[in-house]
Formats: structure tokens, C-alpha cells, sequence
């Protein structure tokens, strides 16, 4: 059995996991202080420890779930380089798509959190 296939998958697919990861966790936490703020009433350092919190928590999951992705089965690979290519297009498109849908997910939250702020805000006004 050829390994050094396998292994040059593994060079390939983990720079290019880890990069989507820091690529995807960059963009939305810096553009996540705005939400931060408004969720906790303009009080700036629990604002950004919080989005702190929530970016280790971000890369935490994500690295993880990509090292668990990470196994190239033998049996079912078939030791061409057009098939290595595939299954990196499998697993890079899947890490992918999970990507943004945790993007979405930490959205949705941040959203969720300014509409409750702001409920709070209204309530406490009346």
C-alpha cells in the first residue's frame, strides 16, 4: 500500500482547513464587535471579552472538527492522484459548507442577542 498519497492529502487538507478556519473566524469576529456592543449596552471590555470568548470557542470547535474529518481511509482510497484530488474536494467542500453554517449559526446568535438588548432597553425605558 502507497502512503505517501494518503500523507500528501494530509499536507494539503489541514493547511488548507486551517486557513478557511482563521480566514472565516477573522472575518466574523472583527465584524462582531458592533453586535457585542449593542448587546451590552455600549460597555466596551465585556463587549471584547466576550467576542474573545466566542472566538477561542469558534476555533476550538472547528479545528476540532476538522482534525476529526482528517482520516483517509485506505480501503476506499484508490491510490491515483485523481482520486486523492476528489476526496480532497469532499472533504474540503464539506469542511466548507459546515464552515458557514457555523457562520450562520454564531449570526443568528449575535442577532438574537441585539434584538433581546434592545427588547430590554425598551421595556426598561416604559
Amino acid at each position: 500500500m502507497e502512503t505517501s498519497k494518503i500523507v500528501i492529502g494530509y499536507f494539503i487538507y489541514l493547511p488548507i482547513a486551517l486557513t478557511l478556519t482563521y480566514f472565516v473566524a477573522r472575518t466574523l469576529f472583527k465584524n462582531s464587535t458592533v453586535f457585542m456592543l449593542a448587546i451590552f449596552k455600549g460597555q466596551e471590555d465585556i463587549a471584547k471579552a466576550t467576542n474573545t470568548l466566542f472566538k477561542v470557542g469558534f476555533y476550538l470547535l472547528n479545528i476540532g472538527f476538522a482534525l476529526l474529518i482528517l482520516k483517509i481511509d485506505a480501503y476506499n482510497f484508490n491510490e491515483t492522484y485523481q482520486s486523492l484530488i476528489e476526496l480532497l474536494s469532499r472533504k474540503i467542500g464539506g469542511f466548507s459548507i459546515y464552515l458557514g453554517i457555523m457562520l450562520f449559526f454564531n449570526l443568528m446568535l449575535f442577532f438574537r442577542g441585539k434584538r433581546k438588548s434592545k427588547a430590554s432597553q425598551i421595556s426598561t425605558k416604559n
